[in-house]
């Protein structure tokens, strides 16, 4: 039996892999996270807990994955600070008391990007000393928390996820578009490619690295299909019946753009998010692909292709939305 605890259980991804194997044998599951989560399967155990209160748990397990943080692109910096850096220091101290299981870190391939092209980044891509926002630094800063740990530990840098429960990457878009709001932006005459990951796939390579007898320190991880951005969406688009974006604006016209909106935004001290922000202009006006071969070889290929996992999205969520 593996004992996996996983932080962040009330959001998107800790609470996909929480319901993705809550019957899978030889498996016991705990999750915590800030909010009330319902319906839950009954071999699942779950605790509305601050990280800060983790050792109040009675569970000893095998495997944590630290999936808990901060994942918007807008906040302040002592947000992104206490919800990524702290959470991880918490979970550190928890580990450490209890007897120094293998801690799975969940950081994101943010942490590379820089607003230019990328291409083929591995794992010894550099990192910093700057970065695209608050949310990427605090999660390296996150990962240099998880190196200092001595027991065993590995850093995954997954891309953008999308899937049920997706609240960051679909949903806005689709929002938008049905306003007729939203652009395509451009960067040159080369059209932006990026990986892209279904919720599925990443929940397969969370349990692989939690069960692996040996893993590298950090992967990288994607569906290993990039896609080219700006044609993506209008497939997307497409099979939601929504009309396709008229309006183009180059990368740095909607970054001048986005730069005056996040400088309003910040001096009215407004905190819900900017609808344009630098961070998702860089995302769509930018290639950003992934080498993840050091994951294929250990963890192997996706669960599913990029096509099925965007097949059962557009059905679930043309349910959720009827």
């Amino acid at each position: 039996m593996t004992k996996i605890l996983i932080t962040g259980a009330s959001g998107f991804i800790g609470n996909a892999f929480l319901r993705h194997f809550a019957d899978v044998d030889g498996l016991e599951l705990y999750g915590v996270g800030r909010r009330e989560v319902h319906n839950l399967p009954d071999t699942v155990r779950y605790s509305r807990l601050d990280l800060a209160r983790l050792d109040d748990l009675d569970f000893a397990p095998d495997v944590v994955i630290h999936a808990a943080g901060r994942t918007s692109p807008w906040g302040t910096p002592e947000d992104y600070w206490r919800d990524n850096v702290l959470t991880t220091e918490d979970t550190i101290k928890f580990c450490r008391h209890r007897g120094n299981p293998r801690l799975i870190y969940l950081s994101s391939a943010a942490v590379y990007y820089r607003y230019q092209h990328q291409l083929g980044l591995t794992e010894q891509s550099k990192i910093g000393p700057d970065f695209a926002n608050e949310y990427a630094r605090t999660k390296f800063c996150g990962e240099e928390r998880v190196q200092t740990y001595r027991g065993e530990k590995t850093i995954l840098r997954p891309c953008a996820v999308f899937g049920p429960g997706d609240k960051l990457l679909f949903p806005p878009l689709l929002n938008a578009a049905r306003k007729k709001m939203l652009p395509l932006i451009t960067a040159d005459a080369t059209p932006a490619c990026s990986d892209i990951m279904y919720i599925d796939v990443l929940c397969e390579y969370l349990l692989r690295a939690a069960t692996l007898p040996q893993l590298r320190p950090i992967y990288n991880l994607s569906n290993s299909e990039p896609v080219e951005i700006n044609t993506f969406l209008q497939q997307v688009l497409k099979r939601f019946d929504l009309p396709a974006p008229t309006k183009h604006l180059s990368v740095n016209h909607a970054m001048l753009i986005a730069n005056v909106v996040e400088g309003v935004w910040r001096l009215l001290k407004i905190t819900k998010e900017p609808p344009i922000t630098r961070f998702g202009v860089g995302v769509f006006g930018y290639s950003k692909t992934l080498d993840i071969r050091a994951a294929l070889e250990d963890f192997g290929a996706p669960c599913c292709s990029l096509s099925a996992g965007l097949n059962a999205f557009i059905q679930q969520y043309s349910k959720a939305i009827r």
